[in-house]
């Protein structure tokens, strides 16, 4: 429909989903807003809530071709997830029992940011914005790392 905003909202796959809405809710605050749970205690689909932003989880379900990162050692998707304190968050994603991989440090392009992987195989890029960095000065600051376009 013409003027209807686009959204993308992750839908992941965990390997024992209904202990990973247990985590997201300790480590970052989730709140689960809808749970279908199949009789064999299975979670087709859940939806949560951290800081606005919506993200859809379910169990792995083979018969869909549906498998947690657990099942191929890994990810090739970061969830980005934009939130007001990134240092507590991640500390608490940490205690909650998931691995910092790049502890938050100050980015050139305005973000304070890390990386935690969550016990289910997801790579969490956790940032807050700092400031606001026009093209101009982030080209400053990259120098010739990247071509800044």
């Amino acid at each position: 429909m013409a003027g209807t905003p686009q959204v993308v909202t992750p839908y992941i796959c965990c390997n024992d989903a209904a202990r990973a809405l247990e985590y997201y809710s300790k480590a970052f605050g989730a709140r689960e807003l809808v749970r279908y749970t199949g009789k064999g205690g299975e979670i087709g689909h859940a939806e949560i809530e951290i800081e606005g932003g919506h993200i859809y989880v379910s169990d792995e379900w083979p018969e869909g071709g549906v498998f947690s990162p657990q099942k191929y050692g890994g990810t090739s998707v970061s969830l980005h997830l934009l939130v007001a304190d990134v240092d507590t968050l991640a500390a608490r994603a940490v205690a909650a029992g998931g691995t910092m991989e790049r502890v938050p440090r100050d980015e050139p392009y305005g973000q304070r940011a890390g990386v935690v992987r969550d016990p289910f195989g997801h790579r969490w890029f956790l940032a807050t914005a700092v400031e606001e960095v026009s093209r101009e000065e982030l080209r400053r600051r990259m120098g010739d790392s990247y071509l800044i376009e």
